[in-house]
């Protein structure tokens, strides 16, 4: 007599435990959108220093940024498959050196007799919005394990740099200095009130992209590029024209150590020739060229992990196969 009640009421009980749990992996997944990651790589620049110069020193043509190491850490918020909002720590270097430059053309002989280098750490932090434009395309986005993903990078960021160069003391030693202080190029004298002191601090816009394999819906490994805009040409302390020598003796003291370092750090070619001016490399010739702004850029493999694999995804899978199904009554 109760037969058939009591299997509807065992029927209608596993259809609500099997709504249940797709409805809690619902839930588990959408607390699951937030990844982390490492990336390691190399990272180069591009400045004044070995290329970027004006008319009369050759354009940008040469290779001499060596690749420092560079290494991020980040934290990432899926929005949606197609989009993720990451916020990264980076911490990398950039180096040139116009020593390294091979050939004998008048620009490249003019760059030598210049020598100039540095090399400086960078320290970022940055928000990157990554776009993953094939995911509109996917029959089930919500899936990702086993999928090529090409994707943009747009972001800001801000970094702090702090360009050294290679001292060469009379008794032979050598230390590596910090520019930034010595005024190289006049920046806060007194007699060179257009030449302002740059900050440490700057900014960047950052544009990229990348490509992603996802080994499993948790771990993916990608391989990125990215470039980044500084509204600084100071990235290797070198922008515009050389000053007086006398000026660093005359803004840090006849006496002063600093200016002697500052002699040599400025102006290689003339401390090189005991003081004395060199046609083209005295006061007023050109060291750099301000009409291009300094940028860097990295290049990166990344390994990522996902707080959880897609649990919905999987359930509904599993639902839309056949493998959890509301049982068929038998009467």
């Amino acid at each position: 007599m109760n037969s058939m009640p009591n299997k509807i009421l065992f029927l209608y009980c596993r259809c609500m435990a099997v709504i249940f749990l797709v409805t809690i992996a619902t839930k588990i997944e959408a607390q699951q959108k937030f990844e982390y990651g490492i990336s390691i790589g190399g990272m180069k620049y591009e400045g004044d220093i070995g290329g970027r110069y004006g008319s009369g020193l050759g354009a940008l043509n040469n290779s001499t940024s060596r690749s420092s190491f560079n290494a991020s850490l980040y934290l990432g918020y899926r929005i949606a498959e197609i989009l993720t909002i990451r916020v990264a720590g980076t911490y990398g270097g950039i180096q040139a050196a116009d020593s390294l430059l091979s050939g004998n053309s008048p620009a490249i002989l003019a760059k030598k007799t210049r020598n100039a280098h540095f090399k400086s750490i960078i320290a970022e932090g940055s928000l990157i919005a990554e776009i993953y434009p094939t995911a509109l395309f996917e029959a089930d986005p919500s899936v990702a394990m086993g999928k090529f993903r090409p994707y943009f990078l747009a972001g800001i960021g801000i970094f702090h740099f702090d360009p050294k160069g290679l001292y060469q003391a009379p008794n032979g030693t050598e230390a590596w200095v910090n520019l930034q202080p010595l005024r190289t190029e006049g920046q806060g004298m007194p007699n060179h009130p257009t030449r302002k002191e740059y900050a440490l601090i700057q900014e960047n816009i950052q544009l990229g992209f990348g490509i992603k394999y996802h080994i499993s819906q948790r771990v993916g490994v990608s391989f990125e590029l990215i470039g980044r805009k500084t509204p600084t040409d100071y990235l290797d302390d070198v922008s515009t024209k050389y000053i007086d020598n006398k000026d660093f003796y005359t803004f840090f003291g006849q006496t002063s150590p600093i200016a002697k370092i500052a002699e040599q750090m400025a102006n290689n070619p003339v401390y090189k020739n005991g003081g004395a001016p060199l046609l083209g490399w005295g006061a007023g010739g050109l060291r750099g060229s301000p009409q291009y702004k300094d940028y860097f850029y990295s290049s990166n493999i990344r390994l990522s992990y996902r707080f959880g694999f897609n649990r919905k995804a999987e359930g509904m899978n599993r639902i839309r196969s056949g493998a959890i199904d509301c049982p068929k009554p038998i009467f």
